[in-house]
């Protein structure tokens, strides 16, 4: 078991950093780095930095001169040089390390990919890179020297002068050390300017490998954008001369905001029309915006401990929503948040791995980037937002910027500046960052008739979750509105401030009943309980006037349907007929319709029948599902293949909003009509595909009807050298297989000399692809647990963020069947008793094993 570490245990670093210079001579087996710190004490105590394994530790000086070995203590994780060695003035810290790029399969700190050096500090990284300390409140302007026989030598900040073999860079502005990046390798960029909102010009690079070079266009835009926007909705302009980003094939995350050079997984960076789907664009915008919203909201005002990372996700991810509703549909962008939320982030806070959102304390920092720090914190700004209003949100977070520029901040001094600039007090606010679990919101209507009168009554709870049995009230806006029976709306929104356990609001002068359309927006991420009829839901999917709301009563009709089916029930003729009357509307928003069409998950209709006591067999979920399908499909076949027909967008491929929204709709009905013809519409579609959306919605519709052989081998001979097309080869085939082959497709896919399971993209793709067929993972005789454990062991050694990351997969093994839970936790035993199983991956197996006790 790892070291607890205690928010309140916090304290301040007793040194500060003045400038911090490094030298770094690379080689893959051998670099060597020099570092020098400028330092200045505060406070009395040791200096004490931070290390790794990894370090081969030379010369240690104080003012050039080496350290007495009697005040000079070095173990695995840490250099301690005892006060008395310590000047009472301003001194300089010196020393050598030398370190193993090549060896570095975890991604932590300098490490190759594909002969491309390049580093990952995040959370804490730097340490495998020198003595250091490696926390974010330690914050300095860095200087950096790189060597090395390579073309393209980069490090974060403004480029000052280079040689043959060597370049320095120059950070001026003061960052932490899990922000600093170095690259060098065989590069190339596609470059472009932009120009600020007071006259700047910035240089804009982003480097890839030559053969990249025409699949980067589209992230330049993408930047481009990002930076306008920022400037336009947040006043925000950036502050360097250059900004770089580089794509690399092996990283453990996303991407990294490292100042001034951000550093990308390449699936993240590039794409074309051939070889990337319009998920991939939208996703690729919406994390090039992310990462550049981190130069003010993560680099310029950063975190004072790791406790408060939701303090820069969380807002960062708020900002990178606002940007993609405005960029293309916000209702369609609000809904698709929702899934996600509800889908990630309310499964984890349901089970064993639920924490707030600013825990209190943790073993391994790197197992809590989670679905609850970055999308529950992005629900939790929202909220804020929504209780003060648009003017006093800008008008505070103008505060928050001029107020914090350069320091390292907590979750109070975020709050403080809305208590100031606002006067409103957000002490029981402060519960959504302490606080773990989904509050559940119970709606009691009661109406007076002769009155005229509607009273709402609402009670909020939230279950115990590990170590938080006790749940005060939070603030809870509920944004609601009032619909008439035949489709009128009665009343626009209006959002009730929710505080106390129990609470009622009246609605007067109304001459009849009224539908309740509640949680419009999804003004909180709270789960509703309420009574409702069919008949009510089918108003509000025909007439809401809120998008979210509306297609919400659309889900729930299905959701109700699929539950019922589980346990040998029959569908709600009421949803079949209301999603023909979505169906028929002419100006509906194809996306909209899209997402109407796509059935709640099966993942969530387990949630689902466990939250209402019941015990889910993913065998029966699965056949209810797909049953439903069917049904839907012969019911509307003349109405769907109508849209199919007319939803085929003509001309070159764009990746704008309207046609990206045609062709979800395209693919959607596609989905439901290949269970009337065999899949022919599919092997059409595929046959005659000019990009990579139509292909993949072809071909996961014909993997699942078990009739991809040719597909799929015409896919591997056109794009087997295209990692990234391949890595969708791989997932696709688990992840929509039949369930009953799925676990047997992935073992043979396994053995492919091309399952290159130590890089990140690929592991995911086929581990990832099998553990999201719900029915596979979940099978009753446990070889897909079986499958994922067997894969994690052997992962964990080399990357154990990777292989910690994906044992979230486990999570909720406790809500299914006797025989499936012993299963499930024999594999998580198995993984549990591996000898020297990282901290990372031991934390969370004994998190998820002890949910079954």
């Amino acid at each position: 078991m790892g070291e607890t570490r205690f928010l309140n245990d916090y304290k301040p670093w007793p040194f500060r950093i003045t400038e911090t210079r490094l030298d770094v001579t690379l080689a893959p087996k051998g670099t060597v780095v020099r570092s020098e710190l400028d330092l200045q004490r505060h406070a009395p105590g040791p200096l004490v930095l931070d290390g790794g394994a990894g370090l081969r530790t030379g010369a240690v000086t104080i003012d050039g001169q080496p350290v007495d070995p009697a005040h000079l203590a070095i173990t695995v994780e840490t250099l301690t040089i005892a006060e008395p060695a310590l000047p009472d003035r301003p001194f300089t810290f010196a020393a050598t390390v030398e370190i193993d790029p090549e060896a570095n399969t975890a991604l932590e700190g300098l490490y190759l990919s594909g002969g491309i050096f390049c580093t990952q500090c995040e959370a804490e990284g730097f340490r495998h890179i020198t003595w250091y300390p490696d926390r974010p409140d330690v914050m300095a302007p860095f200087r950096v020297t790189v060597r090395s026989d390579l073309p393209v030598l980069l490090s974060n900040g403004n480029p000052v002068a280079q040689g043959e073999g060597w370049a320095e860079w120059h950070d001026p502005w003061p960052k932490p050390a899990y922000l600093f990046a170095l690259v060098a390798g065989e590069l190339q960029a596609v470059s472009d300017s932009f120009t600020t909102m007071s006259g700047r010009k910035v240089a804009l690079n982003f480097w890839v490998r030559p053969a990249d070079l025409d699949r980067a266009g589209f992230a330049m835009e993408a930047l481009k954008k990002s930076m306008r926007w920022d400037e336009t909705a947040y006043g925000r302009e950036y502050d360097l001369d250059v900004f770089n980003i580089v794509a690399v094939d092996d990283f453990n995350m996303g991407a990294m905001e490292n100042k001034g050079l951000n550093i990308f997984n390449s699936k993240l960076v590039l794409a074309s029309p051939e070889t990337a789907t319009d998920a991939d664009y939208e996703r690729i915008e919406a994390v090039i915006a992310h990462e550049y919203f981190h130069n003010w909201t993560g680099n310029r005002i950063t975190c004072r401990d790791w406790f408060q990372l939701c303090l820069k996700e969380g807002l960062t991810v708020f900002r990178d929503q606002q940007f993609t509703a405005d960029m293309r549909s916000a209702a369609v962008k609000r809904i698709e948040d929702v899934v996600t939320l509800r889908g990630r982030q309310f499964r984890e806070d349901a089970g064993p791995l639920a924490h707030p959102p600013r825990p209190d304390r943790y073993e391994e920092i790197n197992n809590f980037y989670t679905a609850t720090v970055y999308e529950k914190g992005a629900e939790v700004i929202g909220m804020l937002k929504r209780l003060v209003g648009d003017e006093s949100y800008r008008k505070a977070l103008d505060l928050y910027f001029d107020r914090h520029d350069w320091q390292a901040c907590t979750i109070e001094d975020w709050l403080k500046v809305f208590e100031d600039a606002t006067g409103r007090d957000l002490a029981q606010f402060k519960r959504w960052y302490t606080d773990a679990g989904t509050p559940r919101l119970t709606l009691v209507e009661d109406w007076d008739r002769d009155a005229g009168t509607l009273t709402l009554r609402f009670t909020q709870s939230t279950a115990p979750t590990p170590g938080q049995p006790d749940k005060p009230a939070r603030v809870i806006p509920i944004a609601v509105g009032l619909i008439s029976v035949n489709g009128d709306e009665l009343l626009p929104t209006r959002v009730l401030e929710m505080t106390e356990p129990e609470q009622s609001f009246n609605f007067t002068g109304l001459g009849s009943r009224p539908v309740v359309s509640l949680l419009r927006g999804f003004s909180a991420p709270v789960t509703v309980e309420r009574q409702m009829t069919s008949a009510e839901r089918a108003i509000l999917l025909a007439h809401d006037t809120d998008p979210f709301a509306r297609w919400q009563a659309g889900h729930e009709l299905a959701l109700d349907s699929l539950v019922a089916m589980a346990s040998g029930g029959q569908a709600d003729r009421v949803f079949c007929h209301a999603l023909g009357g979505l169906l028929g509307e002419k100006e509906a928003d194809p996306a909209f319709v899209a997402l109407a069409l796509r059935l709640p998950g099966e993942d969530e209709i387990a949630a689902e029948i466990a939250s209402r006591g019941g015990l889910p067999d993913p065998d029966a979920i699965h056949r209810g599902r797909e049953d439903l399908a069917t049904q839907l499909a012969a019911e509307h076949e003349g109405i769907l293949a109508e849209i199919y027909d007319e939803m085929e967008v003509p001309g070159p491929y764009s990746s704008d909003a309207a046609s990206a929204g045609r062709r979800l709709l395209r693919l959607a009905t596609l989905g439901l009509l290949s269970r009337l013809d065999d899949g022919e519409k599919a092997q059409a579609l595929w046959d005659a595909a000019s990009n990579m959306t139509e292909r993949m919605g072809a071909l996961a519709t014909l993997v699942r009807l078990d009739r991809a052989g040719d597909a799929l081998a015409e896919m591997e001979g056109r794009f087997s050298s295209n990692r990234l097309v391949m890595d969708k080869f791989f997932s696709v085939q688990p992840m929509a297989a039949p369930p009953a082959r799925a676990v047997q497709v992935a073992k043979a896919l396994a053995e492919r000399p091309d399952f290159d399971w130590k890089n990140p993209n690929r592991f995911r793709a086929l581990i990832g692809g099998l553990a999201a067929n719900h029915t596979a993972f979940h099978a009753s005789d446990g070889s897909g647990y079986d499958f994922v454990a067997s894969w994690l062991m052997r992962l964990d050694p080399l990357n154990p963020q990777t292989a910690a990351r994906l044992t979230t997969v486990f999570e909720t093994w406790p809500r299914y069947d006797a025989g499936r839970r012993q299963h499930a936790r024999a594999a998580l035993e198995r993984i549990a008793a591996l000898p020297s199983l990282s901290g990372n991956s031991t934390e969370m197996v004994r998190r998820i094993l002890a949910a079954g006790t």
